[in-house]
């Protein structure tokens, strides 16, 4: 199933979830800490509302402009995605307005991770194009970031899973994308240097 059908079938906790995801491997090229998402998670798990979190996640983000990952042409524009997804994420993970951020987090953290991949572009897709399972001619990163948005999508619709399982594994499968891209941040950022 591509990721455009996995992602119209899934529920609101899983559309939340998935956005969520995404952002959270981006927070690399935003200077952002590991852990810095970690309260959304939970407040996701719990049910509760996650405005005081999403609030505190921002203002963390903006003391970290000017952190590595912010700097040059293409780590600019990846970071301006980023923090577009962190922008954009609804008030409430209920609603039309989650199905529609996690949709465009999904376009985001794949572009993000075209933009950083080393390998030559090939076979001139586009994201929309990859998002709706043509995947020929993928580089690496991007290749791994939607697999990642597959499994993460698979493991919050498998209901034997039981609703803080499908989100443990969920974030499990997000922290390696992070630190895939942390590492990728690194090295650009040492190749700068």
């Amino acid at each position: 199933m591509s990721l455009v059908e996995l992602i119209a079938q899934a529920d609101e906790r899983g559309l939340a979830a998935s956005g969520l995801a995404c952002l959270d491997r981006c927070v690399p090229v935003l200077g952002g800490d590991d852990d810095l998402l970690r309260p959304l998670w939970a407040r996701l798990a719990e049910g509760g509302d996650w405005g005081g979190p999403l609030a505190d996640a921002r203002s963390a983000l903006d003391g970290a402009a000017g952190k590595p990952g912010r700097g040059g042409a293409v780590s600019g524009e990846a970071a301006a995605l980023a923090r577009r997804m962190l922008d954009a994420v609804p008030g409430a993970y209920g609603g039309a307005e989650v199905r529609e951020w996690a949709d465009g987090c999904s376009v985001a953290a794949l572009q993000v991770h075209r933009l950083l991949d080393t390998a030559p572009v090939g076979g001139g897709r586009s994201v929309a194009a990859r998002r709706e399972g043509r995947t020929d001619g993928m580089t690496p990163l991007v290749a791994a970031e939607l697999r990642r948005q597959v499994r993460i999508l698979e493991l919050l619709s498998n209901k034997g899973a039981g609703p803080a399982g499908g989100l443990r594994q969920a974030l499990d499968v997000s922290m390696e994308g992070r630190r895939v891209l942390r590492a990728v941040v690194s090295r650009r950022a040492r190749g700068r240097g």
